[in-house]
């Protein structure tokens, strides 16, 4: 057990921890270059079944409200049935009334149903054109909704062919990655993982180009330089704060 923990906690010289930090951010970057192939595919997969459901929705909503307006219409045509059916009574009792205020009682009554009737085909009329917008909004969300499924089915043809192509490679490179972390402290890797995270590029790690930091291009006086060449401490830029070491280190000839 005690083997273990010594072999866990083995001290790594200050250019062993920066050279596999390199090695850590040069298999990142290729990490990053394979999510670069795939491109904003994923995102796209996500925004079109996203989408989908939106119009999915949209189409049920419709649907609803097609069957509200149905149930409405036929409510009026009920209406309007009980309607007519109380003017054939009122006038049948016409002819059998006593006097001339039972006549104008019914008369009134007839005119109140008839006008009932015209309101309830006014209802109607207007219940007919809603379910017909709505229908037609239907129309127009399946039509688009079935572009959508040819377009989404393309695009994860499309992702999916170029994830088989790199899966194996990713794969790789990601145990190699954990492998590498394994060798890196805990505060250290924390640390090289906030860098890499707020840099634009990813990169947390970077060479010296031309006398200059080689992730913000900043100038780096000859003194500090000098420090980062021996490689006896770790040092950042001080403008962009990623982790400084020296080209030969990163096994580059300038």
């Amino acid at each position: 057990m005690a083997t273990d923990k010594t072999k866990v906690e083995k001290e790594y010289t200050v250019e062993e921890k920066l050279k596999t930090l390199y090695e850590l951010q040069s298999v990142l970057s290729e990490i990053d270059r394979i999510k670069t192939l795939r491109g904003e595919l994923p995102l796209e997969v996500q925004d079109l079944e996203d989408e989908i459901v939106g119009l999915e929705t949209r189409i049920k909503n419709f649907q609803g409200d097609i069957d509200e307006l149905n149930t409405a219409i036929s409510g009026k045509k009920n209406e309007i049935l009980n309607a007519k059916t109380l003017i054939s009574k009122y006038t049948a009792q016409q002819d059998n009334v006593r006097n001339n205020r039972e006549f104008d009682f019914l008369s009134k009554e007839i005119e109140f149903q008839t006008l009932e009737i015209e309101l309830c085909e006014k209802r109607i009329g207007e219940f007919t054109k809603q379910a017909a917008d709505k229908a037609q909004d239907v129309k127009h969300c399946e039509e688009l909704l079935a572009e959508r499924h040819i377009d989404l089915t393309e695009k994860k043809n499309e992702l999916n062919e170029i994830v088989s192509e790199t899966k194996q490679d990713e794969e790789k490179l990601r145990e190699q990655a954990k492998k590498l972390e394994q060798n890196i402290e805990p505060r250290l890797l924390s640390a090289f993982k906030r860098i890499r995270k707020n840099a634009r590029n990813g990169l947390a790690v970077v060479y010296i180009q031309r006398d200059a930091c080689g992730g913000c291009f900043n100038k780096i006086p000859p003194q500090r330089q000098l420090d980062i060449k021996l490689r006896k401490k770790i040092i950042v830029c001080e403008y962009c704060g990623r982790i400084m070491i020296d080209p030969e280190l990163a096994g580059v000839t300038e």
